[in-house]
């Protein structure tokens, strides 16, 4: 007899029954959800909104490490024994989260295999991104950097039409994030622009399938 196939976990319906050990957290934009250097005792879901997270070196320069959507977790390090926050993470647009709390989300991991193998895909996903950042900041250019972003913010791949980027990602997160000027971000934007790459007014920025060839030619 053939082996039964397992449903993937629904993490919203599964969260949804929950009622002890978990928090919903409207958080409006440009608020903090954590900041870096606090207690790690939970870990969040984000039902909607976009969160980044950035850290703060010793010398007072920041860096974002990440901008995360829906269906993602962030401030699972406290999984692993993390006693403090690593990174400082805030809303960049009006936000739905699941504060869950770490002794809850360890119990679900080592009582449901289903859950457990999805959060491990989830992670190595996310950890395969990781990587791919930062051989895209090792070796590539900051125009092919940008175009990167510009991509994954929105979600290319996932779907076949243009999806929009969310309007609070300025030229100076941008620039920040490829590791460049803003001045060079606007000189690139205006190139994708022109070439019909990209497409922006006051509601905010649309990308293109068009991009891909900055990131694809040589």
């Amino acid at each position: 007899m053939a082996a039964k196939k397992e449903q993937p976990v629904d993490w919203e319906a599964l969260l949804n029954g929950i009622f002890r050990g978990k928090t919903v957290i409207e958080c409006g934009m440009a608020r903090s959800v954590f900041r870096q250097g606090q207690p790690a005792d939970s870990l969040f879901y984000i039902r909607r909104g976009k969160v980044k997270l950035t850290v703060i070196s010793q010398q007072g320069k920041e860096a974002i490490v990440a901008i995360l959507g829906t269906g993602e977790f962030f401030g699972e390090g406290c999984l692993a024994g993390q006693p403090l926050r690593m990174a400082t993470a805030i809303a960049m647009t009006d936000c739905t989260l699941d504060k869950i709390d770490r002794l809850l989300m360890s119990s679900m991991l080592h009582e449901r295999h289903d859950i457990s193998e999805l959060f491990v895909k989830h992670l190595l996903s996310r950890n395969i991104r990781y990587e791919a950042d930062l051989v895209d900041q090792l070796f590539n250019s900051s125009e092919k950097r940008l175009a990167r972003i510009l991509l994954l913010l929105s979600h290319f791949g996932k779907e076949s039409k243009a999806e929009a980027v969310v309007p609070t990602v300025n030229q100076d997160t941008l620039a920040q994030m490829v590791g460049t000027t803003r001045s060079r971000v606007s000189h690139f934007m205006n190139r994708f622009r022109e070439h019909g790459f990209i497409d922006y007014d006051d509601s905010g920025l649309t990308v293109h399938s068009g991009l891909l060839n900055v990131v694809l030619r040589d």
